[in-house]
């Protein structure tokens, strides 16, 4: 049976079971609280019990390395959604230790994409940069600061929001302000 398949008979047994009643909550964040985090597996449960967070409490979004790195990108316009359309007005960014963007590249990304049929003519796009598109970052503290940086700077996010950034140590879940 394929992950997918098991996760779907999971599925069947928790809506029959009622497993879902526990967790039932409108869509505005009862803390007015949006979290940008890495998509990190170890962040998965840990992040939400080292906060403090129950289901229904934040906005979490998350991506790879917890970033802004176009103003105009789908992490970003879920923060702009967050506080315009659900009542956000604080932001936590939080990065974590031992993150697998640091020192990520498309250099690192661009033979595997070759081995697994990804033709050439795909990786040599006049529409995209993919070394810049795909790279990571090589300092998690300033990766922190110039997220914070590109939220708080974004034209379209009011100056009452406030926006502060945290590493989470991923064993844990100790946060450090940054």
């Amino acid at each position: 049976m394929s992950n997918i398949d098991s996760v779907l008979a999971f599925n069947r047994e928790f809506v029959a079971s009622k497993g879902y009643e526990p967790h039932i909550t409108d869509k505005f964040p009862d803390r007015h609280l949006a979290v940008l985090s890495c998509m990190d597996t170890r962040l998965s449960i840990l992040l939400q019990e080292a906060l403090g967070l129950k289901n229904g409490d934040a906005k979490i979004i998350k991506n790879a390395g917890a970033v802004i790195p176009s103003p105009w990108d789908s992490a970003m316009r879920s923060l702009i959604v967050a506080v315009y359309e659900l009542g956000v007005n604080e932001i936590m960014v939080v990065a974590h230790t031992t993150c697998g963007a640091c020192h990520m590249s498309f250099r690192h990304f661009r033979e595997e994409m070759l081995r697994r049929g990804i033709p050439e003519s795909s990786l040599n796009r006049s529409d995209v940069d993919l070394d810049e598109w795909l790279e990571g970052f090589h300092d998690t503290e300033k990766s922190v600061r110039d997220t914070v940086s590109a939220i708080v700077s974004h034209p379209l996010i009011p100056a009452d929001v406030t926006v502060r950034g945290f590493i989470i140590d991923s064993v844990t879940g100790e946060l450090t302000e940054v």
